[in-house]
């Protein structure tokens, strides 16, 4: 999975002509870690997707920008739009990524 470094490459990744799903994480979260845990299978699960990682506090205009209030979130973009977005809340499990990405 791609981990954004620089501004540019985020625009590039979200303005793809393909469903990309953007996760926003940080390196102290507990719940990240959790994520980290079983988002290797939902990806392989899912390779139809683009996906990328951002860390939340190296890009906070970005994660203003797209209403990322809470982490991890995973957001789903194509053409440079966002269709969907998993708010942190609901994405501590498996079994509710899962399910967010499958309803995609």
């Amino acid at each position: 999975m791609k981990q954004i470094k620089e501004k540019q490459d985020y625009y590039n990744e979200i303005n793809q002509d393909q469903l990309t799903v953007g996760i926003f994480t940080t390196t102290w979260c507990p719940d990240c870690k959790r994520l980290d845990m079983f988002i290797d299978e939902i990806t392989a699960e899912n390779q139809d997707k683009n996906w990328f990682m951002i860390d939340h506090d190296e890009f906070p205009e970005i994660s203003e920008e797209q209403s990322v209030m809470g982490i991890p979130s995973l957001l789903v973009f194509k053409n440079g739009e966002k269709l969907a977005h998993l708010h942190s809340a609901n994405a501590k499990t498996a079994d509710a990524v899962r399910e967010f990405i499958n309803n995609l």
